[in-house]
C-alpha cells in the first residue's frame, strides 16, 4: 500500500508540474509586453521622439510585430525602463488600419489581440489578456473588431478603432485621437487625415511597412525630405536574428530580381510599377577612372521653378556601355550659374539640349542656348532630337519621350547603361519615375531628362581635344547661323 501510495503522489506531483509548466506558459503567451526584448532597429524606431516616424523596412523581419508592440505601450502605459520615447501618462484612444477591413484584421488586430478566428488566442498579440476589455464587431467582417478598449495603467481605458484605407477618407475624418498606427503604406489622402486627427491632441503617426509601389509621395517625403518632426528607420534582414541563411535563400529563389532588394532592405525598388523593371543592382556601379579614350557628353534641361538639371556621360564605344558619371540640379538661378557648373566639369565637352533652348528671353532677346554659348558653354548647334532612321540626316528623329525611354530600358536590361552609385539625385528620381494610366507621369523627372537626350545622343559626343568630322557637319543645319 505504501508504495501505491508513493506512485500516486509522484503521478499527482508530475500532473501538478505539467499543469504549473502550462499555466506559466499560457501566462508567458498571454502577456508578451512583458517578454519584448527589442531587436536594435526596433528599439532604434520605439526610442525616435518624432509625430511622425517611418519603419521602411524588408519582409518578415518583425516590422508589423513592432508596431504592434508600441501601441500596446501606448494604450497601456506600461512603458519599460529602456523607453525614451514619446510617453502618454493618460488612457489614449488610437486607431489601427491597413489597406482593407480583412487585412486590418489578420495583420493589426491578429498582432494586438491575437488570432481573429481562435477564440482561445485572444491575449497572444502585443496587448495582455488581463488589460483586453470589451470589444465591438466590425459588421460584415467576419472575426473583425471594430472598436477595443484597453485598461490603463492609471485605472482609466483607453480606446482602439480599426479602420481601413478602403473605407475612404470620410471614415478618417471627425474625431481627434492621440496615437494612428498604419501598417501599410497609406494612400496620401488618408495619411494627411492620420496628421489631422493627431494634431490638436499632440499626437503621434507612426508607419511600419516594406515600400511595395516603389518610391511613392509618401515615402517620397521620408526618404529624400525630411522635414522638422519626421523620422525614418529602415531595416532589413541583417537586422533581424531570427532571418536565417537558409530562410534567406528561400524566400529570394522565390522571388524576381527586380524585387529581392524591396523585400530583403526595404529599398524602394525601381520595378515596382515604375517605368523601368530593372534591379537597381543591375545598373548602379562603384566609379571607376574614366579613360580619356572615351568620348564624353553632358545633356541639360532646362528649368526656373523645377530644377535645371545636366548629366555627364562616357561611352566605352568597345562595349557599348554608357557610364553616367556625374550629375547636376539647381532650380531658380541664373544661366551663369548653371554655365559655370557646366563648364567646370569640363567646357570642351558638347551639350545636347532640348528644343526650348530655342525660346528668346524677353530681357536679353536672346535664346537660351546664346546665352549659355555666350557663358563658354559648348553647346551643339541643334536641338535635340532621337537618331534618324537609316538613310536620313540627323535631326529628322523626332523628339518621342517613349523612344528614348525604351533605348534607356533595352540598355539597363542589357547592362549597357550603368550610373554611379554617389548619382543620388538621379537614383532617386527613377525610382519615383512611374506611369499612370499607362502614361509617364512628368514630375521628378529633370535629372532624367538630362540623362535620355545623353543616351540618345551618344553618336554626338567626343573625346577631348578631338573634333569628330559630325560636328563639323553640324553647321549646314545652324538654326542660329
Amino acid at each position: 500500500m505504501g508504495g501505491m501510495s508513493g506512485v500516486m503522489k509522484l503521478s499527482e506531483q508530475l500532473e501538478r508540474a505539467v499543469e504549473i509548466a502550462k499555466e506559466l506558459e499560457r501566462r508567458k503567451a498571454t502577456n508578451k509586453l512583458a517578454d519584448y526584448k527589442p531587436y536594435k532597429y526596433q528599439q532604434k524606431f520605439h526610442n525616435t521622439v518624432a509625430s511622425q516616424r517611418l519603419l521602411m523596412a524588408g519582409n518578415r523581419i518583425g516590422k508589423s510585430f513592432c508596431g504592434a508592440t508600441e501601441l500596446a505601450y501606448h494604450l497601456t502605459g506600461k512603458y519599460p525602463d529602456w523607453w525614451e520615447g514619446k510617453k502618454f501618462d493618460r488612457p489614449i484612444r488610437a486607431w489601427a488600419g491597413g489597406s482593407s477591413n480583412e487585412t486590418t484584421r489578420d495583420i493589426c488586430q491578429k498582432e494586438l489581440v491575437g488570432q481573429p478566428d481562435d477564440p482561445s488566442a485572444r491575449g497572444t498579440g502585443s496587448i495582455p489578456l488581463d488589460l483586453i476589455g470589451e470589444a465591438t464587431r466590425k459588421p460584415g467582417v467576419p472575426n473583425a473588431h471594430n472598436s477595443l478598449v484597453i485598461k490603463h495603467v492609471t485605472g482609466g481605458w483607453s480606446r482602439l478603432g480599426f479602420k481601413a484605407y478602403e473605407m475612404g477618407k470620410e471614415k478618417w475624418m471627425g474625431e481627434a485621437v492621440d496615437v494612428v498606427w498604419l501598417d501599410e503604406e497609406p494612400p496620401p489622402a488618408i495619411y494627411s487625415q492620420a496628421l489631422t486627427r493627431t494634431a490638436d491632441r499632440g499626437g503621434i503617426v507612426f508607419m511600419t511597412f516594406t515600400p511595395e509601389n516603389g518610391m511613392t509621395e509618401t515615402v517620397a517625403q521620408f526618404v529624400n525630405n525630411l522635414k522638422p518632426g519626421q523620422a525614418l528607420v529602415q531595416a532589413g534582414w541583417d537586422d533581424a536574428p531570427h532571418m536565417t541563411q537558409e530562410v534567406r535563400d528561400q524566400i529570394l529563389a522565390a522571388l524576381p530580381p527586380h524585387e529581392r532588394k524591396m523585400r530583403e532592405q526595404g529599398i524602394p525598388q525601381l520595378g515596382s510599377g515604375l517605368v523601368f523593371p530593372i534591379s537597381e543592382d543591375d545598373i548602379i556601379c562603384d566609379p571607376i577612372e574614366i579613360p580619356t579614350y572615351w568620348p564624353r557628353l553632358c545633356g541639360i534641361d532646362f528649368g526656373w521653378n523645377h530644377p535645371t538639371a545636366a548629366v555627364w556621360i562616357a561611352w566605352d564605344r568597345d562595349a557599348d556601355i554608357a557610364y553616367v558619371y556625374d550629375s547636376y540640379a539647381m532650380r531658380q538661378e541664373a544661366v551663369p550659374i548653371h554655365a559655370s557648373a557646366i563648364k567646370g566639369r569640363g567646357n570642351w565637352i558638347p551639350v545636347v539640349w532640348p528644343m526650348d533652348g530655342r525660346q528668346a528671353d524677353k530681357g536679353s532677346g536672346k535664346s537660351l542656348t546664346e546665352q549659355y554659348r555666350a557663358e563658354g558653354c559648348n553647346m551643339l548647334r541643334e536641338h535635340f532630337s532621337n537618331p534618324p532612321s537609316q538613310g536620313q540626316r540627323d535631326g529628322t528623329g523626332g523628339v518621342s519621350v517613349e523612344a528614348g525611354i525604351q533605348e534607356m530600358y533595352t540598355r539597363m536590361q542589357t547592362k549597357r547603361l550603368k550610373i554611379f552609385k554617389n548619382q543620388d539625385k538621379l537614383l532617386q528620381e527613377l525610382r519615383m519615375y512611374h506611369r499612370k494610366d499607362g502614361k509617364i507621369v512628368p514630375i521628378n523627372d529633370d535629372v532624367i531628362s538630362a540623362m535620355r537626350y545623353c543616351v540618345m545622343s551618344l553618336r554626338k559626343s567626343r573625346i577631348k581635344n578631338y573634333q569628330p568630322s559630325y560636328i563639323q557637319a553640324e553647321s549646314e543645319f545652324n538654326v542660329f547661323a
